[in-house]
């Protein structure tokens, strides 16, 4: 009976919604469909403006992979992460998600295909995932949208809170299943 009441609520939330603003544009006298129109517009300049930047991200994140960047780092780092207790193959993904929600997503895939659902690594980039920002994409998209030019101090910001997001990930993970 329950679930019957929330998939009801579900199909139509969204459209009662639009119907809900719709109505109360027209009350208020407000031109709705230009006024949609006009916001389209801006939509698509904005999309316009912020597309070099998602460029510069996505040539960013092919040219680390493809040069095999992960790969000697993960060679030099080997020992280090293996005296804490961290497997190696979540290095790029540390690397990786302060650039690209949609990159990491593809690394956290192949590692759960790769080590199994209930592996210690695949919880740990799960966890990894779920506690950083993608910082350069946030930057990059909203800042950009803006056109703020002077980030410095959210770009810190940012770094710091990734770097802990990554820390506090294994530590939960170290707690939660070693």
């Amino acid at each position: 009976m329950i679930k019957t009441a929330v998939d009801l609520i579900s199909a139509w939330l969204i459209p009662a919604l639009i119907l809900v603003v719709l109505v109360w544009g027209i009350a208020k006298k407000i031109p709705v469909y230009e006024t949609f129109i006009d916001g389209a517009k801006d939509g698509l300049k904005v999309s316009v403006d912020i597309l070099p930047y998602l460029i510069a991200i996505i040539v960013a994140v092919s040219m680390l992979r493809a040069s095999g960047f992960f790969e000697i780092a993960q060679q030099l780092l080997g020992g280090l992460l293996t005296w804490l207790k961290i497997p190696v193959d979540v290095l790029p993904v540390m690397f990786i998600r302060s650039l690209s929600g949609s990159a990491v997503l593809g690394l956290f895939s192949e590692i759960a295909h790769n080590f199994g659902p209930d592996s210690y690594v695949t919880k740990l980039t799960a966890i990894m995932v779920g506690s950083s920002e993608t910082t350069f994409y946030v930057l990059a998209v909203y800042f950009g949208a803006v056109g703020v030019k002077k980030f410095r101090h959210a770009l810190l910001a940012g770094i710091l809170a990734d770097i802990i997001g990554i820390v506090t990930a294994i530590a939960v993970a170290r707690w939660l299943f070693l």
